[in-house]
């Protein structure tokens, strides 16, 4: 069978961390194994112009790079790049962007749509609030950048129906959309057991307590305020609870000074960065998973990740969360509520959580792998060339 060339445009990628970047990469890991030949256009972070990333080829045009140290990754194409879309966009038989409202995906569009390219565009997420003057910066993008990118694409995939509604505000057409639900990795986010008794060692916590897990970046929008006001009120009804918080971010520092300041650094783990190599570990340290988000989400991988290793999830009603979250495997409540999110956090250490874990695993293998996730995308793509 012929190979389809496929260029997958994001504004990021791995080696450098984040949600959408480890998106493309699952899929076009598995993409590698059609009958397509993908590549991934992405900004220069790194020394070398081009490089392959676990059998992934990559190209990067050169940009300046906004926002990075605040957590808020853009990166705008320096007029030179021009060449390198123009070259990579005329040489590929299908365009996939991911992003709307980044510069990258402007440009990709307008040279896909010249060269009579079907145009693709995943949106990850939905509308996201700062506490600061990039929502003015996400409103502008949504209408100078957004819009375009929405009206150029020949096919929008969505993680969620909230991320659909969100596309479909700014003008997408609904006959174009296709909702295909993110992935996990099943055989890197399972149930580990043999690994609980190191890392609870690792981390000082002793038998006896409960954790609660929270993988985020540390920023305004993730909710990291409601998670600490949520484990002083807690922690004052049972005392044997620990919260670990696995990320880093702009806000690191004020994280750990208002834990100090609230006399929590018995019940709280701090660990930065950690690899992805290393997270499995983690998830399998918890006994829940907290999602407090504020805005922004359209359906986050860290969720389907906690759930595969067996971890309820106790989240905010933000995004796509709700269409994943089943009733008995965790619980919802409104986002700003911490009263609300350590209620439902100590209500839930009351239920058998060895059987929950047993039966939510069950219900990841059969709904929610890359695999089935890329088997759905290829269609969409057939559709098309």
């Amino acid at each position: 069978m012929v190979q389809t060339k496929l260029c997958v445009v994001t504004h990021t990628f791995l080696p450098h961390v984040g949600g959408i970047e480890r998106v493309v990469y699952e899929q076009c890991k598995r993409l590698r194994h059609k009958h397509f030949e993908p590549m991934v256009l992405t900004h220069r972070n790194y020394t070398e112009r081009d490089y392959v990333f676990s059998g992934i080829r990559v190209r990067c045009y050169d940009s300046m790079n906004i926002g990075f140290r605040l957590g808020i990754p853009y990166a705008i194409p320096q007029i030179s790049s021009f060449k390198t879309f123009l070259k990579t966009i005329k040489s590929n038989d299908l365009i996939h962007v991911h992003g709307h409202p980044y510069p990258s995906s402007f440009l990709a569009s307008e040279i896909a749509k010249r060269y009579s390219k079907p145009l693709v565009l995943t949106q990850h997420n939905t509308f996201i609030e700062y506490n600061n003057a990039w929502t003015t910066v996400e409103k502008l993008n949504d209408v100078l950048i957004g819009k375009h990118v929405i009206k150029k694409a020949d096919k929008i995939i969505v993680v969620s129906n909230a991320t659909k509604n969100y596309v479909v505000s700014l003008g997408a057409d609904p006959e174009k959309i296709e909702v295909l639900h993110n992935g996990v990795d099943l055989v890197r986010f399972r149930p580990i057991s043999k690994v609980k008794d190191e890392m609870r060692r690792e981390l000082g916590i002793f038998k006896d307590e409960r954790v609660v897990l929270t993988v985020r970046r540390l920023v305004f929008k993730n909710g990291i305020d409601t998670l600490l006001e949520t484990a002083e009120i807690a922690v004052k009804k049972n005392p044997k609870l620990v919260f670990v918080v696995v990320g880093k971010g702009p806000d690191f520092k004020q994280v750990k000074e208002k834990i100090k300041q609230s006399g929590l650094q018995r019940n709280f783990r701090l660990t930065g960065f950690v690899s992805d190599e290393d997270l499995p570990s983690y998830y399998n340290v918890a006994d829940l998973f907290v999602l407090p988000s504020k805005s922004g989400e359209g359906l986050p991988l860290v969720a389907l990740e906690a759930m595969a290793c067996g971890l309820p999830v106790i989240a905010t009603n933000v995004g796509g969360i709700s269409e994943v979250l089943d009733e008995d495997f965790g619980k919802l409540v409104p986002p700003d509520l911490p009263d609300s999110l350590a209620e439902a956090l100590l209500d839930f250490f009351q239920k058998d959580l060895a059987t929950l874990k047993k039966d939510l695993r069950k219900r990841m293998e059969q709904k929610y792998s890359w695999d089935k996730n890329v088997e759905k995308l290829c269609k969409i793509y057939e559709e098309l060339i």
